[in-house]
């Protein structure tokens, strides 16, 4: 048996009043979220660009 078998016309009706309402109000109060704008230099810092390099000299490892 399913849940509106067990609910009359009127709370049926309410109870679909009720999920239209809340589905209004979340499309209404997602916030915008704003782009950040990021420079040529910062995205080269995230892919990992301008990173030290180090190599390995006599058993030590030194940065280049």
């Amino acid at each position: 048996m399913k849940f509106a078998d067990h609910l009359n016309k009127e709370t049926i009706q309410h109870f679909n009043q009720l999920r239209r309402s809340s589905r209004n109000k979340k499309e209404k109060a997602k916030p915008k979220k704003q782009q950040e704008h990021l420079s040529r230099r910062d995205i080269e810092d995230l892919m990992g660009k301008h990173r030290d390099t180090y190599k390995r000299v006599n058993g030590a490892v030194r940065r280049r």
